[in-house]
């Protein structure tokens, strides 16, 4: 019976999701799964996120805000008709001033009056005029990298605003203008910058690299087509788990297991592993078992080694045949000589008997690889090896 440990060749997996249905919808449960295999992914987005968004608070130029407030009155008469007129047309002539305010020419004003070293359009890009709702009454902000210079701007440009609504308001001279504007409430020097907000900053920082940490977690796994479970094997290859081994790196230094005095959990995985091999057909029990592996480096010789180690401790009689012709290691594990094996077999320098050799441990006799061949196509001849396992298999229990 020829037996895979690691089954038939393994397809790759289908679907975004392994849950054991070709193109599943997503759910809650594959999130949470995705943030739990890739945490730290999520975990490196957040960080990157969030000291970039303090690079970009640190690296910000300090923008500061001062504010005035206004107040505008039209002329009217002593009669409730009269005062009413007024207040209504204070209220339309609110939404124009507002308009005004944003101007290049009160802009211009300003900017002479104080000698800035800006023109017009730059100082009036950084003022902003609002009308409070219902009323007539004007908050008037100006920004600046500089408090004190913003503070001055504000109350200047609201000064030559006053003076040129005056100017636009009076018909001629000597007759009293029809709207006024007053300063009502004069700015003072800002005491902390509107820009940048560090707390939001990093807020914001926090949610974009949770946001993208997140996202890149669900997509990383969504195209991983990695096994990385048993369940996964199973349903990928489509055929059972026959053992699990645990991974023990400490292995490589002493690959055989002394199965006589060992209990260890590695050792206890490789008897699991020789019973399942012994049921898998009661009645015609194995007498050929294949190791191989998907990739070199797999541990396959130390597998194969304490699978027939596990077998002679259960009384059998174990030959094991080291068929790798590129990096051959049995020999080097089992203290054995390498020149003549089953290279040798295979070419016809040797007979079987006169190739195999007894191991240390009792019931396991083995047959190295022997001498790496220049030119491994001649032994690629499928029906050779399997020809040499199979008298193997006669010749031993196992």
């Amino acid at each position: 019976m020829l037996c895979s440990i690691a089954g038939s060749t393994i397809r790759r997996a289908r679907g975004l999701w392994r849950n054991g249905s070709e193109g599943a919808e997503l759910n809650l449960q594959d999130v949470l799964r995705s943030l739990r295999a890739r945490w730290v992914t999520v975990g490196l987005t957040v960080l990157i996120s969030v000291a970039a968004a303090a690079a970009i608070t640190v690296l910000t130029t300090p923008m500061y805000q001062a504010t005035t407030r206004l107040y505008v009155s039209a002329a009217a008469g002593g009669s409730v008709a009269e005062m009413y007129q007024g207040n209504r047309l204070s209220q339309e002539r609110v939404l124009s001033y507002t308009e005004l305010l944003k101007g290049q020419t009160v802009a211009q004003r300003t900017v002479d009056k104080l000698g800035l070293d800006m023109s017009a359009a730059a100082l009036s890009a950084n003022v902003e005029a609002t009308a409070k709702p219902d009323t007539v009454l004007i908050d008037v902000s100006v920004r600046d990298t500089s408090p004190i210079r913003a503070r001055d701007t504000a109350n200047t440009l609201s000064d030559e605003f006053v003076g040129l609504v005056r100017e636009l308001e009076t018909p001629e001279a000597g007759t009293p203008p029809n709207a006024r504007v007053v300063v009502e409430q004069r700015a003072s020097i800002p005491t902390s910058p509107i820009a940048p907000k560090p707390a939001r900053n990093i807020l914001a920082g926090l949610g974009v690299g949770l946001l993208l940490g997140i996202g890149l977690a669900v997509l990383r796994e969504a195209l991983d087509n990695t096994v990385k479970s048993r369940q996964v094997l199973e349903e990928t290859a489509e055929t059972g788990v026959v053992g699990s081994i645990p991974l023990d790196k400490e292995r490589r230094k002493e690959p055989a297991i002394a199965y006589e005095s060992d209990n260890s959990a590695i050792a206890e995985a490789f008897r699991k592993l020789r019973t399942n091999l012994q049921f898998l057909a009661v009645d015609n029990p194995p007498r050929v078992i294949v190791v191989t592996s998907s990739m070199p480096s797999e541990g396959k010789s130390t597998t194969a080694i304490n699978i027939a180690l596990a077998l002679a401790e259960a009384e059998h009689n174990v030959v094991i045949v080291d068929g790798d012709m590129r990096k051959p290691v049995l020999h080097k594990y089992l203290d054995l000589l390498q020149p003549v094996g089953f290279s040798t077999v295979l070419s016809g320098g040797a007979s079987l008997d006169e190739a195999l050799q007894k191991t240390r441990f009792e019931g396991l006799t083995a047959l190295t690889s022997g001498a790496v061949p220049r030119i491994r196509a001649n032994f690629l001849d499928p029906w050779r090896p399997r020809s040499s396992s199979a008298r193997c298999g006669r010749g031993s229990t196992t």
